[in-house]
């Protein structure tokens, strides 16, 4: 990687860790239980990639980081929440995240039902708050677009397509939609945050867009691709489920090959949006190959 990448990505994280556990402080409240599970899931590591892109998007555009920064961390929350819920039995049933226990199985399937309820909660408050953009027209378009991408439409959307599309009907098509909805929903979001909170012009937001769009379709990929060739160790979760549930990925589609070369394309599409940019772009660039080139 990039060594200016490297330690952007590095610094994103190390905020991101400080502003969450603002957000998120311990309690010895009635509930405190509740608070500990939403800390542990919140703090369990990460990239910080979804972060990162709304920060360095918002930077695009100069808007002040004590903005940027607030929305990162609403987006994180929201991405935390849809991870607790993921490794739910019921879900994807998962007993590791990130290398640690998941929620369910550090505290108990309530508490973790409860925290991801709690944590979508709390990302939708941090955007309505005055401290994340003075504008109120500002804030209600975050709002929106985050309930929009997280929503039927988006995340939950397809999440509940992968669940119960019969594996049968999956094409490259559905597939494709598929985790446009499930992934590149938040990552679109992060994306086009920053043109929100800059007031940017329909070309430039459309940029932005568009370079979510196939960001976030070579992120999964990728991830499809790590899920046959990466280690629990290097991972940090379960590998090889989706395979050997028979399920239907791009890997399986289209063939481990061909896969990372279409992988590859996207994100060399996605780096070519950004020329409207210049050089005010390259970290973002950077983050495009990042994503095909990571090892977990």
């Amino acid at each position: 990687m990039n060594d200016d990448f490297s330690t952007a990505l590095r610094q994103t994280a190390e905020l991101m860790d400080r502003e969450l556990s603002e957000f998120l402080p311990e309690s010895d409240n009635p509930e405190k239980q509740l608070h500990s599970a939403m800390r542990y899931a919140a703090l369990s590591g990460g990239k910080r990639l979804r972060a990162f892109l709304v920060i360095q998007s918002a930077d695009l555009f100069n808007v002040s980081r004590d903005y940027s920064v607030r929305v990162a961390a609403a987006l994180e929350i929201m991405h935390t929440y849809s991870l607790v819920h993921d490794d739910l039995p019921c879900m994807d049933d998962d007993d590791l995240r990130r290398g640690v226990p998941t929620v369910h199985k550090k505290f108990d399937e309530t508490i973790a039902v409860l925290a991801g309820d709690a944590l979508q909660a709390m990302a939708f408050e941090i955007l309505a708050d005055p401290l994340t953009h003075p504008s109120g027209d500002v804030r209600a378009s975050l709002v929106r677009k985050l309930a929009m991408a997280a929503g039927g439409h988006g995340m939950v959307g397809g999440q509940t397509m992968d669940i119960y599309t019969e594996q049968d009907d999956l094409s490259v098509a559905t597939i494709t939609r598929l985790q446009q909805m499930k992934t590149g929903a938040l990552i679109t979001f992060a994306c086009e945050a920053g043109a929100i909170l800059g007031h940017a012009d329909p070309a430039k937001r459309t940029a932005l867009r568009a370079y979510a769009h196939d960001l976030g379709l070579a992120f999964q990929i990728t991830d499809d691709i790590l899920d046959v060739e990466g280690t629990s160790e290097e991972m940090g979760k379960a590998t090889r489920k989706d395979v050997d549930a028979g399920k239907a990925t791009f890997v399986s589609l289209l063939g481990l090959e061909k896969a990372k070369i279409h992988a590859d394309m996207l994100s060399e599409q996605a780096i070519s949006h950004l020329d409207v940019f210049n050089s005010k772009a390259d970290l973002l660039r950077d983050a495009a190959e990042f994503t095909v080139k990571r090892n977990k």
